[in-house]
């Protein structure tokens, strides 16, 4: 088994320091750890290159906005964190696991899936494009969580985002992923009143999350 930390809100390079600290002690042969958390408005960037054009306001606009900018050492290219995400960062042994780096990613797709489906949300994983996408009510595909992961000597960091009650015009600050022709959405935007609240989705995320990495 391992812990589940509910961070709440942490802005984020507080939580990112909090899963390096948590790394340090699996490392060290501790407990494994899924740690929760929502961030303030905050557009991270990726380890991969050519990532800045996919920026496209100015820092006034960011900064009238209250949104931060940080480089992140994470897979994958640009996105949002704020309230209303379920920000999720397994730390985990791999290997424990039988887990590659491939397989990993397909289980955080698998879970996040499976959770939509739970509310009525058919959800898919898309071979070429990293997350999990829905076409629910007939829309056209959109990006409803990110995954974006870092391996550092076998422990998992890093993690996925899924956009429950999210404000998505935040996202109109950049070309989310670097997908120009791709849209986001929300678990509020597919379920209107039906949306479930912040506090049952991180429940239900750790959970089916606990059971999947055996």
């Amino acid at each position: 088994m391992m812990q589940v930390v509910d961070l709440s809100q942490h802005d984020y390079s507080s939580a990112w320091n909090m899963q390096e600290e948590y790394h340090a002690r699996v490392l060290d042969g501790g407990e494994e750890a899924i740690l929760i958390v929502e961030h303030p408005p905050v557009i991270t960037l990726g380890r991969r290159p050519g990532q800045e054009p996919h920026l496209i306001v100015s820092p006034e606009v960011l900064a009238e906005r209250g949104v931060e900018v940080v480089q992140s050492d994470r897979g994958g290219d640009i996105t949002f964190h704020g309230p209303g995400q379920v920000v999720v960062y397994p730390i985990i042994r791999l290997a424990d696991h039988k887990l590659s780096v491939g397989s990993y990613v397909h289980l955080l797709e698998k879970v996040v899936i499976d959770l939509l489906a739970e509310y009525g949300i058919a959800a898919y994983a898309d071979k070429s494009a990293v997350g999990v996408w829905t076409t629910h009510g007939g829309r056209p595909p959109a990006k409803v969580c990110a995954i974006g992961v870092r391996i550092k000597r076998g422990i998992s960091m890093h993690g996925l985002a899924l956009n429950v009650t999210t404000d998505l015009s935040f996202f109109n600050l950049i070309v989310p992923c670097g997908l120009s022709d791709r849209a986001v959405t929300s678990m509020q935007q597919l379920l209107g009143d039906a949306t479930p609240s912040i506090g049952e989705v991180k429940q239900r995320l750790a959970s089916r999350l606990q059971d999947a990495v055996v």
